[in-house]
C-alpha cells in the first residue's frame, strides 16, 4: 500500500509541479526565479522528485525503458487543428474559422494543404519570426510578412498514422516548445534543460558554448551507471554537447541498431532516437508523409518488441516550424541566469521566460491512458523530469525542476490497457514513395560495426 500511495503522489506531481494552465506559476508572484528559488518557492537545480530517497532509486519499477523521439517543425494546429478532440480550430458548419490578417488587413483563414510536400514559400521559426507570430500572446502575427504558407494544415487524410496514434494513445494539447526559437536550442533543452543563451540553429555557436553547469541528462545517467544510447540516422542529438559526445561515442548507434535492439528486447534504460538531418524529417520543404512513415517504423518496432510491456515512448516535435497555432504560449520559469544571445538593436526583445508555440506530443506505452487528451502544460523538459522521476535524479536547472513529468498520461496502478498493442492505421505515403521528394523508402539502414 505504501508503494501504491507513493506512485499516486508521483502521478500528482505531473500536475502540481508543472506550470498551471494560465501560464503563471503562483510561486513566482512578485519575485524573480532566482529570488523564488532562494526563498524555496520554486524548486531549484538538484531537486529530486522524492527528496526522502537517494539519487538513483527506482521510483517507477513498472517501467524499464524510456524511448525519446523528437521530429521536426510542426505546430499542434498544423497537424491536429481539425482532429476533433483536444484544443484545435474553431469549427463552424464543418469548416475551421481561425484566421490572421495579412499586412493589408485582409483576413486569411487556415486552409488544408493540397500536397504533403511543403511547397510554396518556406515558413520560419527564428527567434524574431516566432516573437512576431506570437505578438505578445495575441497569436495574430502569422502573416506579418505576407507568407500565407504559415496558415496551412494537414489532417488525417494526409497523416492517417498520426491520427490513429491519437485515437489510441495520449495526445498532449498543451505541449509547448521549450523556447520560442529554432531547432538547436529546443533540442538542447530536451537534453540539458537550457540552451545556455543559444536562440538559433548555429553550429559554430552551439559547439563553442561551455558545457552546461548542470550537465546533461546523459552525464547524470552515467553518474549512476544507468544504461542509455543515442540512435541516429546520421546526426546524433548528443553532438550538440561536445564534451558529452566525445566521452560517449561508444553509446552512439544507428537507426538500424534501434530496430534490431527493439526486435531482441535489448533496449537500454533510456534511448534517444532522431530522424535524419536532411531526410525523413518533417521540416519544410520535406514530404510530411515520409516523416510519418519513418515515425511509424519506429513506433511499430517499439510496440512489437519483447520489451514493450515495460516501455514508455515519448514522441514530440522540437518546435512549431513557423506554422499557425491559436494557443498563446504561457510564461515559463527561466532555467538559469543566462540571457538569450540576441542583439538588442535588431532582435525582438525577450528572455527564456516564455515557451514556444504548441507542438504535438504523445506518450506511448502499455500503461497509457486510452484516448486521453492531456491538457497539463508540458514542454521538452517534461521528458527530463520523467527520466528524473524514474531514477530519482536531481534536476539539471530550474526549468526541469518545476516541469511536469508526463505521468498524467499513464495509469501505473492498474493492469496495462495496451498489454497487447493496438493495430494502427498505415501511414499515408503511397507504395510508390514520395511524389515530390527524391528520398527513397525504405531508408538504407546500416548496423554499427
Amino acid at each position: 500500500m505504501e508503494d501504491v500511495s507513493r506512485r499516486r503522489v508521483l502521478q500528482g506531481l505531473a500536475v502540481s509541479t508543472g506550470l498551471v494552465l494560465t501560464g503563471t506559476h503562483p510561486s513566482l508572484a512578485g519575485a524573480s526565479p532566482a529570488e523564488a528559488e532562494r526563498a524555496g518557492r520554486i524548486a531549484g537545480p538538484g531537486t529530486r522528485p522524492d527528496p526522502t530517497r537517494p539519487e538513483g532509486a527506482d521510483l517507477l519499477p513498472q517501467i524499464d525503458h524510456i524511448v525519446i523521439y523528437m521530429q521536426e517543425n510542426h505546430s499542434y494546429d498544423s497537424y491536429f487543428g481539425t482532429y476533433g478532440r483536444g484544443d484545435g480550430f474553431t469549427i463552424v458548419d464543418g469548416r475551421p474559422t481561425n484566421s490572421a490578417k495579412d499586412p493589408k488587413g485582409n483576413a486569411v483563414g487556415v486552409f488544408r494543404a493540397t500536397e504533403t510536400c511543403q511547397t510554396g514559400r518556406g515558413v520560419s521559426q527564428s527567434w524574431n519570426q516566432t516573437h512576431l507570430q506570437i505578438d505578445g500572446g495575441a497569436m495574430d502575427g502569422w502573416l506579418h510578412d505576407g507568407n500565407t504558407s504559415a496558415m496551412k494544415y494537414w489532417d488525417g487524410g494526409h497523416l492517417p498514422f498520426y491520427w490513429s496514434l491519437a485515437d489510441h494513445f495520449p495526445l498532449c494539447d498543451r505541449w509547448f516548445g521549450s523556447a520560442p526559437c529554432q531547432t538547436y536550442p529546443n533540442r538542447m533543452y530536451l537534453q540539458a534543460a537550457t540552451s545556455q543563451g543559444l536562440v538559433e540553429t548555429d553550429t559554430t555557436k552551439a559547439l563553442n558554448l561551455p558545457h552546461p553547469r548542470g550537465g546533461t541528462i546523459w552525464d547524470k545517467l552515467n553518474a549512476f551507471d544507468i544504461s542509455w544510447r543515442d540512435y541516429a540516422l546520421d546526426l546524433p542529438d548528443i553532438a550538440l554537447f561536445p564534451k558529452t559526445w566525445n566521452a560517449n561515442k561508444d553509446k552512439v548507434r544507428t537507426t538500424g541498431d534501434f530496430l534490431a535492439d527493439c526486435a531482441s528486447g535489448d533496449l537500454p534504460s533510456v534511448s534517444i532516437v532522431s530522424p535524419g538531418g536532411a531526410s525523413y524529417t518533417e521540416e519544410n520543404p520535406a514530404d510530411v508523409q515520409l516523416g510519418e512513415k519513418f515515425t511509424a517504423m519506429l513506433v511499430n518496432a517499439v510496440m512489437a518488441s519483447p520489451a514493450w510491456g515495460r516501455t514508455v515512448m515519448v514522441f514530440t516535435y522540437d518546435e512549431h516550424g513557423g506554422y499557425y497555432d491559436h494557443v498563446a504560449p504561457p510564461s515559463a520559469i527561466t532555467p538559469d541566469d543566462i540571457p538569450p544571445d540576441i542583439d538588442p538593436a535588431t532582435d525582438q526583445p525577450g528572455r527564456f521566460d516564455l515557451y514556444g508555440p504548441r507542438v504535438p506530443g504523445f506518450v506511448i506505452s502499455p500503461y497509457s491512458r486510452p484516448g486521453y487528451i492531456s491538457s497539463v502544460v508540458h514542454d521538452h523538459t517534461s521528458v527530463l523530469r520523467l527520466v528524473e522521476t524514474k531514477f530519482n535524479l536531481g534536476a539539471l536547472t530550474r526549468r526541469d525542476a518545476n516541469a511536469s513529468n508526463l505521468l498524467d498520461c499513464l495509469d501505473l496502478d492498474g493492469p496495462p490497457t495496451f498489454a497487447t498493442p493496438p493495430t494502427l492505421a498505415q501511414p499515408g505515403l503511397p507504395p510508390t514513395g514520395s511524389t515530390c521528394e527524391n528520398t527513397p523508402w525504405p531508408p538504407k539502414l546500416v548496423r554499427s560495426t
